[in-house]
This record gives C-alpha cells, structure tokens and sequence, in this order.
C-alpha cells in the first residue's frame, strides 16, 4: 500500500487526536486543515477502499465518506443493470 502522499498532508505536523473529533466542531476543525491540503483526494480514497470507519479522511467524515460509499455501491449497481 502506497502511503507516502501522507507526509504531503497537512495534517503531517498536526496531531492525530485533532482528526479523530468527538463533536461536530471538532469536525469543522479538521475540515478547516483538510480544505487545502495538497494530497485530500488520495487521503479520502485511501480512506474509502480502506474502510475506515472512523475519523475525518480527506475532509469527509464517517458519514459523509458512507454516503459516498453508498452511493459508488447504486452507481456500479445500476451500470451492471444495464450491462
């Protein structure tokens, strides 16, 4: 697994505890962090085909990256359907 993008991140010089919130501002903090990092959309993928259930990834939270899941889940669905 490549992960050498991580130390690119933003968050390479801010603790791990920040992204690991347990409230909604914590959220929006670690969201202010992610919003210009230089390697987001490699973080939050690393994050969705890893299943991580928990903390912010790529600016996205538990939820958000659910959804995101959820909705790549209908999208290879309904492309096999019309295969």
């Amino acid at each position: 697994m490549d992960t050498e993008w991580m130390a690119l991140g933003n968050c390479a010089e801010e603790s791990p505890a920040r992204f690991f919130p347990s409230d909604g501002v914590g959220v929006e903090a670690a969201r202010r962090i992610c919003a210009t990092c230089p390697v987001k959309e490699e973080c939050l993928e690393h994050a969705l085909v890893n299943r991580i259930d928990h903390g912010v990834w790529g600016g996205a939270s538990e939820r958000e990256r659910r959804r995101i899941l959820k909705r790549r889940r209908m999208a290879a669905l309904a492309g096999a359907a019309r295969d």
